[in-house]
C-alpha cells in the first residue's frame, strides 16, 4: 500500500511517501511544500493546494493520514492551520484518495510503542523503521512519515470516506 503521511500547516505542510506491505516500510519521497511569510494568505492556500496536487499526480497514494488538529493557546494560528489543512483534504478528496487522521498520541504509540514519548525519540525511530541515514528535515518531514508509518500500524483511525469511485 502507497500512503501519504500529511503534517499540515500554512508555512510548512510535511508529506512522506511510503510503501508498506504488512511487514516493512520503504520510503519513497518526502519533502515539503513551504510559503512565504508576509504573502496573501489566499495565495499561501492556493500554492499548498496546487503542490499538493502536484504530489498526488506524482505518486500516487493509496491513502491520506493526516495529523489531526488541536488547539493550543494561539487561535489565531489553529484557524490559519485549519485552512491549510482543508486545502490540502479538498486536493485528496477530489481524486477519491481515501483519508485517515490520527492524534498525536496515536502517532507516538504506533512508532515509538509509547504515547508520552518526545520528539527526538519519535524522529529517530522514523529514521531506523524507514531505513534513512539521517532524520529527515524540516521536523514537518519527519512527523509527516510518522505518521505515514502510524497508517500502515494501524488498522483503525477515522475514515472520512469510505471510497470514492
Amino acid at each position: 500500500m502507497r500512503i501519504l503521511g500529511i503534517d499540515p500547516g500554512y508555512a510548512i505542510v510535511g508529506f512522506g511517501v511510503v510503501e508498506y506491505d504488512g511487514y516493512k516500510f520503504v520510503p519513497v519521497h518526502f519533502g515539503a511544500i513551504t510559503t512565504e511569510a508576509g504573502t496573501d494568505f489566499t495565495l499561501r492556500l492556493k500554492t499548498i493546494y496546487d503542490d499538493m496536487n502536484t504530489v498526488l499526480n506524482t505518486f500516487k497514494p493509496e491513502a491520506m493520514a493526516i495529523e489531526k488538529l488541536f488547539f493550543n493557546t494561539n487561535q489565531k494560528t489553529g484557524i490559519d492551520v485549519a485552512q491549510a489543512r482543508g486545502v490540502t483534504l479538498l486536493a485528496a478528496t477530489n481524486m477519491g484518495i481515501p483519508i485517515y487522521e490520527y492524534t498525536p498520541l496515536q502517532v507516538k504509540q504506533s512508532v515509538v510503542g509509547y504515547g508520552r514519548a518526545e520528539k527526538p525519540q519519535v524522529m529517530e525511530m522514523t529514521r531506523r523503521i524507514l531505513g534513512l541515514a539521517d532524520v529527515p528535515k524540516p521536523d514537518d518531514t519527519a512527523d509527516a512519515l510518522a505518521i505515514a508509518i502510524c497508517h500502515g500500524h494501524s488498522s483503525g483511525g477515522i475514515k472520512y470516506k469510505e471510497q470514492f469511485k
